[in-house]
């Protein structure tokens, strides 16, 4: 066990906690930073919720790699974002609203002054611009609907269309119905406006990169909702497809090399929690595998939410690269021919984002940890140093002290298992505190240093929040990775509660009043815990897995994801999937629950939550089944302000009633 940075004396200074209000209308957010290819400037989208009108906002602001000079670039529209520097640094193409809830639109802005210019629109979503080496085209993705191509509006009076469905990845989460609806390539000529689609393939395709000689575009075609990716060398001007990678596998992040000779890439054969890196050779169209077990997981973004963070070359034969180990950032280097992964920097914190300037010297990237979040960190490449160049939230933690923590390591059964422990920032070791287990999503999600809100709200509210990456969490390895695979609530389950029982030997630590929570997997994990014990006092079920069976027809995902990770289909392991299913054991549960759970839900959709409303109900078990309108199973990162504060408030209230305060 290593300690990190608890404090063994209370604090006398008074303490504001953090409320689920403050955290969700009171921390800005830094995205999206973009350096100059002179490296002297630096865009960004700074992100804020209004408490006027409920809704999120964000404007491009620039300023120098140190952070000086800071000026805000955008004022029109509520949200303006994906900003990205022509090659020659004096135009930044951008993503943006304008104020019209029609669509999206895509903008230039001169950067030494001027209005922005309006190139293109859609009446739906872009992502993922890409200037072509010459500056003189763009190229992006927005969803296409192949009944309506033209993007004409629908008449409002006119019933819903009939909806008929052939494929079986005909819905996904935070987008809903899709049938045939796909995310498809365009190009947008800089100088005249005129567009044109370049993919019709029946898959989503993502984050367009050109290669070299602007002849084509490397973009990832995903295919039941991003289980299985391929890359697409589609060429610009024939529309020809040459494929990269194995059918029924994956890709994370991809680039080409300087001389467009090769494209590296980090995936795999087969669906996988850890990808490995390999190089695809275009002259002689062979791939090589050049690692055989990556010890860190690259950032490749998530679906709908966020991009990937693609590799950048240093020189013709390396490239840096941005991944996970063990919950903690970090920049690697990857020599495209030997396969060797030298870890160059290493932080306690989560970054996302990779630009570099022209001559590589500086990395632009966000930044988290377990104080605080939001902020723009600078790191130069030629000295080692890093800075942190921001503090739009320092007056809200200089109000709002975030949790203390400490890391925690223990070993059983032949693995090492990481832990943070929260604690509030007044914490007297003289009271006795109630504690609580949370469990992360996935099963191979990870915690780590980053900055949580659901534990900064607990914890700074007087709970010991423990927060642990049992087997199976991700930026560990593949070995560790695989071991939650057909073991799901068994030695994954035991490292939770090994971990508890190794904080409540403190003294401080109430072992009497305890509870768990946990979202997605974690939901699973808690609704198992509580059939398998009643040493809880209260638990908090989010958007849980409760029968595998009905989990795999429902969920958008279930199909691909069940029989991965439970060893087969319900049919081929019925007897293990009922075993392993809270549904089979439910009837004994008798640990007071909240169940929350967004009402379009499609990963872990809501009528999970429904059978286990009704099977508590019906077990005479105190429960409570809050549900959220129009909430996907992502609605804690975009859906609406009042329903996550309602969230936060729901969680925090229903432990201090069952558990109580620190006495």
């Amino acid at each position: 066990m290593t300690a990190q940075s608890i404090a063994t004396t209370p604090q006398t200074t008074v303490t504001e906690p953090i409320t689920p209000e403050a955290a969700v209308y009171d921390l800005k957010t830094a995205g999206s930073p973009r350096l100059s290819p002179d490296g002297t400037r630096l865009v960004y989208a700074l992100g804020e919720t209004s408490r006027e009108t409920g809704k999120g906002a964000s404007q491009l602001w620039v300023c120098d790699p140190d952070g000086a000079n800071r000026r805000q670039m955008t004022w029109t529209g509520t949200r303006n974002s994906d900003p990205n520097w022509a090659p020659d640094g004096r135009t930044i193409a951008f993503i943006s609203d304008r104020g019209d809830e029609r669509g999206q639109v895509v903008c230039l802005l001169p950067v030494d002054g001027g209005e922005a210019r309006e190139l293109t629109r859609h009446a739906q979503g872009i992502i993922g611009l890409s200037w072509s080496p010459d500056g003189a085209t763009l190229a992006y993705t927005t969803a296409v609907d192949p009944d309506n191509p033209d993007e004409m509006p629908r008449d409002k009076d006119a019933p819903p269309p009939v909806r008929v469905v052939r494929r079986i990845d005909y819905k996904q989460d935070n987008r809903g119905f899709l049938n045939d609806v796909r995310q498809q390539v365009f190009r947008v000529d800089v100088a005249s406006g005129e567009r044109r689609r370049l993919t019709g393939e029946p898959g989503d395709h993502s984050f367009p990169q050109w290669s070299p000689d602007g002849r084509r575009i490397a973009t990832k075609v995903s295919r039941r909702n991003g289980m299985e990716s391929r890359l697409a060398l589609v060429d610009i001007a024939t529309g020809a497809i040459q494929w990269v990678g194995s059918e029924g596998g994956v890709v994370g992040t991809w680039s080409w090399s300087p001389d467009g000779a090769s494209i590296l890439f980090d995936g795999d054969t087969r669906n996988t929690a850890q990808t490995d890196y390999f190089r695809h050779d275009l002259a002689t169209g062979e791939t090589a595998r050049l690692t055989e077990d990556l010890a860190c997981l690259p950032v490749s973004g998530f679906p709908t939410i966020s991009p990937p963070d693609q590799p950048v070359w240093l020189d013709d034969r390396r490239a840096l690269v941005h991944a996970m180990r063990a919950g903690a950032s970090g920049l690697y280097v990857v020599d495209s021919q030997s396969g060797k992964v030298a870890e160059r920097r290493r932080w306690d914190a989560t970054h996302a984002g990779l630009s570099l300037d022209g001559q590589c010297r500086y990395v632009a990237q966000t930044c988290s940890d377990l104080g605080g979040t939001g902020e723009l960190a600078v790191h130069d490449l030629s000295t080692g140093e890093t800075r942190v160049i921001t503090d739009f939230n320092a007056a809200f933690f200089a109000e709002h002290p975030p949790a203390r923590w400490e890391k925690l390591t223990i070993t059983r059964v032949g693995a090492d298992i990481d832990a943070w422990l929260l604690s509030p920032p007044d914490l007297d070791p003289a009271r006795s505190y109630p504690v609580i287990l949370d469990i992360h999503g996935g099963p191979h999600g990870a915690y780590g240093a980053a900055f949580n809100i659901a534990a900064q709200v607990l914890a700074t509210n007087g709970f010991l929040v423990v927060a642990a990456n049992p087997r199976g969490s991700g930026t560990y390895g593949r070995a560790f990775a695989d071991m939650v695979r057909a073991d799901w609530g068994g030695e994954d389950y035991r490292d939770l509660l090994a971990v508890l029982d190794l904080v409540l030997e403190r003294p401080y630590a109430d072992g009497v009043r305890t509870g768990i929570y946990g979202y997605s997997y974690g939901g699973y994990m808690t609704a198992w815990a509580i059939t398998q014990t009643d040493r809880f006092q209260a638990a908090v079920c989010g958007a849980p897995v409760f029968d595998m069976e009905s989990f795999y027809g429902t969920s958008d995902i279930g199909h691909v994801f069940g029989p991965m990770q439970w060893g087969g289909t319900p049919h081929e392991r019925r007897a293990w999937c009922q075993e392993r299913s809270p549904a089979t054991h439910a009837h004994r549960i008798t640990t007071p629950t909240l169940i929350v759970h967004g009402e379009a839900d499609e990963r872990c959709p809501i009528g999970q939550g429904e059978q286990m409303f009704v099977a508590l109900k019906e077990a005479g078990c105190e429960v409570e089944f809050v549900r959220y309108p129009g909430g996907s199973h992502l609605m804690l990162r975009g859906g609406p302000a009042a329903h996550r504060i309602d969230y936060y408030t729901r969680v925090l209230t229903w432990f201090q009633h069952h558990l109580g305060n620190p006495t």
